[in-house]
């Protein structure tokens, strides 16, 4: 059985960090394209970033470009993702998600849901003063 289990959200104010960390069982991410995506109240989930299965090429939406960094940590089997200069609009639910694929977006590097065979339940993210 797969599972996928965040960690590491909590309540940050803007301009904090926070360090999300997504843990596997029952599959090893090295062999993945692992994704965060994020949930935010009353809006459509969105793809946050993501990381090749090499480790090697990784995508961010534009607006946490250069805030957020995605990264393997291979001896613990997680993916992790720092958030830094927090700001209100990244409040959410952010879920990690594993791609059968060893390029994010599959041959066509286009993140699209339908590619995403494992999800987790999410961790709450709060950015507020």
């Amino acid at each position: 059985q797969f599972q996928l289990v965040e960690s590491g959200g909590g309540l940050a104010q803007p301009g904090g960090s926070l360090r999300l960390s997504c843990a596997a069982s029952g599959l090893t991410l090295d062999l993945y394209s692992v994704h965060w995506f994020r949930q935010a109240p009353g809006k459509d989930r969105e793809g946050v970033s993501c990381i090749n299965s090499s480790g090697g090429g990784t995508k961010y939406e534009d607006s946490v470009k250069g805030r957020f960094t995605i990264s393997r940590d291979r001896a613990n089997n997680t993916v992790e993702l720092q958030m830094n200069s927090l700001k209100p609009e990244d409040t959410g639910v952010y879920i990690c998600a594993v791609e059968n694929s060893p390029q994010c977006g599959g041959p066509a590097g286009i993140v699209n849901e339908g590619l995403i065979d494992v999800w987790g339940q999410g961790t709450q993210v709060t950015v507020s003063s």
